[in-house]
């Protein structure tokens, strides 16, 4: 993915591009030469969403590009003209809004990205990609931010378990902390008992890889304390109950909360929001060895409770239990947390849809509006309380897994919230964080799913 495929202000060669619906194609054909009205009749080109007409000139050249588009205009409108035009200089109509215009420019970026890193051949019939004129320079840089923060959580998603192990991504945050002067402590191995971070070792311990807990800060110390914590499983074979082979393929992804939690800090940091960031991300391989945790153990955890162990394959909340125990501390303004936590999420909503926990009705809301304005959605699913006799232990204070095969998402959603100080403002997100299948500017793999909503949200709400 290049940033290199938009550029601010159009060249006098450029070729205009124009969105069109379904139902405005007819009154704008009324408006143009005729000759143009009978190339769209002759070629069928209809405007649907996805589809394209390329018009040429008297002379045969290349005259102007029709777009159909869905209506509204969505950021995926054009992303596939981002792999398809040929190379060139394109702009949109000068009437086009700014946030159309940021809407269609990072989709344009996005139809650009390709993971190919263990790629040993090109494409030689590669052309260079178009490069599309967004007309709007505050547009063009919150798409190159956006785009930079999502390129990111692709990336780390996508690549292989054996190339990102705890250490290699806490490297990857120490990077992050780098590159826009934060502070970033790791603490490894055997040192997370010393600190008191008893879960996150016990989960990690049987790895070759050890395990580690992540805490990066920036920002103005005055400013109110956003925390965002990142489910960081480098790998998941289920541990002792472990997973059978077609549930081991994807869990490369099991990090995917970690992802998403550094992309949000990469916007936060780059837009300089006015908060006091705290990222945190507990970083394990669930693997399997003679020391390996069991079912039927009780593990310490930060924050004093003691878990009961039903399930070594429910590892991500036993370190998300302690991450948000340190989330907690100080009284933020807000916690909010990114996990691949439960196939049961994946069950009710499906897999393009993160299911959203938080017990703030307003806070609920105003994330899921700002996830509909930018077409990155979430929906909010239910802390239904009396579901919580579900984890309950008859020998620790709580069981990692619920009793039964049912409300899989609320009963891990409830296990987290007993690691959150009340009343917090804390809102958590189960994602599939994967693309099962390849759509314009969204291909197989790695995804980013709620992050710009909640970034969205937290501009309205820190930066006005």
């Amino acid at each position: 993915m290049s940033e290199d495929v938009l550029v601010d202000e159009h060249r006098d060669s450029s070729i205009p591009i124009i969105p069109l619906a379904e139902t405005v194609l007819p009154p704008w054909l009324e408006t143009q030469p005729p000759e143009i009205e009978r190339w769209t009749r002759a070629v069928a080109f209809r405007a649907a969403a996805g589809t394209h007409c390329l018009v040429a000139d008297g002379d045969g050249a290349l005259h102007s590009v029709l777009a159909g588009v869905a209506d509204p205009i969505d950021t995926w409108s054009l992303s596939a003209l981002a792999a398809s035009l040929p190379p060139g200089n394109y702009h949109l109509p000068a009437d086009t809004p700014s946030v159309v215009r940021e809407r269609i420019g990072l989709g344009w970026v996005l139809g650009t990205y390709c993971y190919d890193r263990y790629r040993t051949e090109s494409d030689p019939n590669a052309d260079a990609p178009p490069v599309l004129a967004l007309g709007d320079a505050q547009a063009l840089r919150n798409v190159q931010d956006a785009a930079a923060a999502i390129g990111l959580v692709r990336d780390l998603i996508n690549t292989p378990a054996d190339a990102l192990p705890p250490a290699a991504l806490a490297a990857a945050c120490q990077a992050l902390a780098d590159e826009f002067g934060a502070t970033c402590s790791i603490i490894t191995g055997d040192a997370l008992l010393e600190k008191n971070f008893p879960a996150v070792h016990a989960v990690g311990r049987a790895s070759a890889q050890a395990p580690c807990l992540i805490d990066m800060h920036w920002g103005d110390p005055a400013h109110p304390r956003v925390a965002i914590v990142g489910k960081g499983v480098c790998f998941d074979s289920g541990g002792l109950d472990i997973k059978p082979a077609s549930g081991m393929r994807l869990m490369k992804k099991d990090m995917g909360g970690a992802a998403h939690a550094m992309g949000v800090a990469r916007l936060i940091m780059s837009a300089g929001l006015p908060v006091r960031l705290q990222l945190i991300v507990p970083a394990v391989e669930n693997a399997i060895a003679g020391n390996a945790y069991r079912p039927g153990d009780v593990v310490a955890t930060r924050r004093g409770l003691t878990v009961e162990i039903d399930n070594t394959d429910a590892e991500g909340r036993v370190i998300l239990g302690d991450a948000l125990a340190l989330a907690s501390e100080g009284e933020p303004a807000l916690i909010v947390d990114f996990a691949t936590l439960t196939g049961a999420a994946r069950v009710a909503l499906g897999t393009d849809l993160p299911a959203m926990f938080t017990d703030d009705d307003a806070l609920a809301a105003a994330i899921a509006r700002h996830g509909q304005a930018v077409d990155d959605p979430v929906w909010r699913m239910p802390l239904h309380k009396p579901y919580r006799e579900l984890i309950k232990s008859n020998v620790a204070d709580i069981l990692n897994a619920g009793k039964g095969p049912y409300a899989g998402a609320i009963t891990a959603a409830l296990f987290l919230q007993r690691f959150v100080d009340a009343p917090l403002p804390w809102v958590h997100f189960d994602l599939m964080a994967w693309n099962t299948q390849a759509r314009p500017g969204r291909p197989e793999g790695g995804e980013a799913m709620g992050m710009r909503a909640v970034f969205a949200y937290l501009s309205e709400r820190f930066a006005g």
